[in-house]
């Protein structure tokens, strides 16, 4: 009876005398574990990269009007509602609303307002669209941060979001023509700060957009008294269910007239969105680990039908059928263990790069959430191997040692 140590033995000895053969094999794993290891991992750092910025959000609702679609306006541009339309108050949060708001945050923090209209805006010879949001000053100079420069003083002073800037190479003391010439008069106004980026956020997307004073805002689009979103900050965020439930109470006690939103919402959607784009595009990627599986397959019929002879001599000699079975087994399992492990080594450079390129940072990449998907890339390839060679294998152990004998 052979010992294990020799079966293991002359399954490394076959990968060796067909060694090119067995590295062509190994290689489709090879791929296939970087495939998914890295479009794993990719999909893991995004959706860190997105839940760590969002939970700077996690003290903060967005109040906006109810339009029985459940997302109120935060379809509008910048995350800040569509125009403020004066004329039709169910797409506006009233004046009256903001007071209840304000009365029931009193003692668990801060409300306050927000104007946006998308307009056509003009720089000298550029033009194109912006977010222009109408705030009280005070507010501006509490949540905003500027970069350079100062905030504005008065209705003909603005502040600009650093995307916009650059795009629009947008100095301190650059003029700015904001509406449509072509359908009536514009509005000068003169960028005296720019702004520190913000990135995602709920409450204000700022980094393309132009911030004035309220009065500023309605001297352009009217709609005195009337906001397109209510932002709240909540001081303690053990309180965020009980205000955002209050306000729901109040506002919402006839007729649903407002909807309120926070970001662990927002958060649970982007996260499960890019989930989803993650899990289907590992399951392309997976396909070479089946074109892999093919390629393991045929070199293990391969090597049986090149070995029956040296079957039927192990078999004459005392060579039990599960013996030979687990000769194959080992085999195949070599080619995917080698394959698993260089693919696990190359993961981890082309995922690097692959994040640092899709994703712009690597901050979470050495993260557990991320690092997962290698050793989960690796026990897959390594399984596939396996499994395709279970047959070859099982069709070499019950060969006919007789028969095995008199081949050529």
């Amino acid at each position: 009876m052979i010992g294990n140590d020799i079966i293991l033995a002359l399954s490394a000895r076959s990968v060796r005398l067909h060694f090119l053969r067995s590295v062509l094999a190994a290689l489709g794993i090879v791929i296939g574990v970087v495939s998914i290891a890295s479009i794993g991992m990719m999909g893991a750092n995004m959706t860190l990269s997105v839940t760590e910025e969002l939970s700077d959000m996690a003290n903060k609702l967005t109040v906006t009007s109810y339009t029985g679609g459940g997302g109120g306006m935060m379809a509008g541009p910048g995350g800040g509602g569509g125009g403020s339309d004066s004329d039709d108050d169910e797409d506006v949060i009233t004046e009256d609303e903001f007071k209840d708001i304000q009365r029931i945050v009193a003692k668990y923090g801060t409300a306050y307002t927000v104007r946006s209209e998308s307009d056509q805006i003009e720089v000298g010879s550029e033009e194109g669209r912006a977010t222009i949001y109408g705030l009280d000053p005070d507010i501006i100079r509490e949540i905003l941060t500027v970069e350079e420069g100062e905030y504005p003083k008065s209705t003909a002073s603005v502040v600009v979001g650093p995307t916009l800037a650059e795009r629009l190479d947008l100095k301190i003391g650059s003029k700015i023509d904001i509406g449509d010439p072509d359908e009536g008069s514009t509005t000068t106004v003169r960028v005296v700060g720019i702004l520190e980026e913000r990135g995602m956020t709920m409450d204000l997307s700022t980094d393309m957009a132009i911030i004035g004073t309220d009065k500023l805002f309605t001297g352009i689009y009217g709609g005195e008294g009337e906001y397109n979103q209510v932002n709240v900050v909540v001081d303690d965020l053990d309180n965020i269910d009980t205000v955002e439930t209050a306000i729901e109470d109040e506002l919402n006690k006839k007729e649903d007239t407002v909807t309120v939103q926070d970001s662990s919402r927002m958060t649970e959607s982007i996260t499960e969105t890019v989930s989803t784009m993650t899990t289907f595009v590992m399951a392309i990627a997976g396909i070479s680990l089946l074109v892999a599986a093919v390629s393991i397959f045929n070199v293990m019929m391969m090597s049986v039908n090149e070995r029956i002879r040296e079957i039927g001599i192990l078999r004459s000699i005392g060579t039990q059928r599960a013996e030979i079975l687990r000769m194959f087994i080992y085999e195949a399992g070599i080619l995917g263990l080698v394959g698993a492990v260089i693919g696990a080594v190359a993961s981890l450079i082309i995922g690097y790069v692959v994040v640092l390129g899709m994703v712009g940072t690597t901050e979470y990449f050495f993260a557990a959430g991320s690092l997962i998907y290698v050793p989960e890339a690796m026990v897959i390839g390594a399984a596939i191997c396996i499994v395709t060679g279970v047959y070859p294998a099982w069709r070499a152990s019950n060969l006919d040692p007789i028969e095995a004998l008199r081949a050529e």
